[in-house]
């Protein structure tokens, strides 16, 4: 019987030998017009925080009304929902498949948070996931910032608002978001972020003019959906960052100090369950637990039960024990 040698390709030679390998993209690139940049950010944070005192002050002098309390809810929940589910969950880990015009309406909403354009805030939360309380982590609160009180005090303010301010470069998305930028959709909204920033102001005031129908309630409209809005939706991204690698518990043995924080999680509608996103980014449910409160996983459900929502990740229980740290909970390292 003759034996059979196997094919080898034949040595390259000329040009074809000497093409280098594709170069691997760059971490991170340089923010284009990085002072107004700055500028940009320190507005869309300062100045929800002015106007959350004005908003107390009228309050306390009795002009808080009703029709102001549900324009608030009904834009915190709109945005809120479209960075936890659309930012954070679709795009980010895609966690579920979408219509094209659910796709896009989730990043118009994500938008109005007035968290950074679609492709850029994915960049960076897959950043961090990749070197999660590492060096390279755009946010963590225990790199560089020193020991005892005071390096925490400084690690959570870091983590919390600080780095928003600090850095020069941003997540490369040719890196990171490779998939997000092939989607055209995605790109215009990029592109057209300022364009939402104002839409995501206009809402709270047509709202506040269509409940009281006046010029005045659309004004209180405006400060309660738009300004008090963003702050609370903000700092309630701001402390996933911050306070779920700092306080809390951890079920699952993660590799880093992500912590579920049970008592932040209806207000960041159901992001604080850290740990447990840690351990499975790409589930569609953070809350796992019977008792851990998702609204974000309630409204991926609802969705599916629609048809508008297919593909969902899904974690089976077996798996979710096999993570787990132990019966106490934090992770021994």
């Amino acid at each position: 019987m003759d034996r059979v040698t196997p094919h080898r390709q034949p040595p390259r030679t000329g040009a074809a030998a000497q093409t280098p390998p594709p170069p691997r993209e760059a971490d991170v690139v340089p923010i284009e017009h990085e002072t107004l940049e700055r500028l940009v950010r320190v507005v869309a944070t300062a100045a929800p925080l002015a106007a959350l005192g004005w908003a107390g002050w009228s309050a306390w002098g009795g002009s808080l009304h009703w029709q102001d309390l549900l324009v608030l809810t009904i834009t915190y929940l709109l945005c809120g929902l479209g960075v936890t589910v659309g930012y954070h969950r679709l795009f980010t880990h895609r966690s579920f498949k979408t219509t094209r015009a659910l796709r896009a309406l989730l990043a118009v909403l994500g938008s109005m948070a007035i968290e950074g354009p679609p492709i850029e805030w994915a960049s960076t939360h897959r950043k961090h996931h990749r070197f999660s309380d590492r060096p390279g982590d755009p946010h963590s609160p225990h790199l560089d910032q020193g020991a005892g009180f005071r390096g925490a005090l400084r690690g959570l303010a870091h983590a919390h608002v600080g780095w928003i301010f600090r850095g020069k470069d941003i997540a490369n998305p040719r890196r990171y978001a490779k998939d997000l930028l092939a989607d055209r959709d995605l790109r215009f909204i990029s592109r057209t972020f300022p364009l939402w920033v104002a839409a995501g102001l206009a809402l709270p005031f047509g709202l506040g003019v269509a409940l009281t129908g006046s010029l005045v309630g659309g004004l209180t409209g405006l400060l309660w959906g738009g300004a008090v809005r963003i702050f609370l939706v903000h700092h309630a991204t701001f402390s996933i960052n911050s306070l779920c690698h700092f306080f809390g518990r951890r079920p699952f043995a993660t590799g880093d100090e992500s912590r579920n924080l049970a008592w932040l999680a209806p207000l960041s509608l159901g992001e604080a369950w850290h740990n447990n996103h840690h351990a499975f980014p790409t589930s569609a449910r953070h809350g796992l637990g019977r008792w851990q409160l998702d609204p974000s996983a309630w409204l991926i459900t609802a969705l599916e039960r629609c048809r508008l929502a297919w593909d969902v990740v899904r974690i089976a229980p077996e798996r979710q024990r096999a993570r787990r740290a132990g019966p106490s909970g934090p992770l021994v390292t």
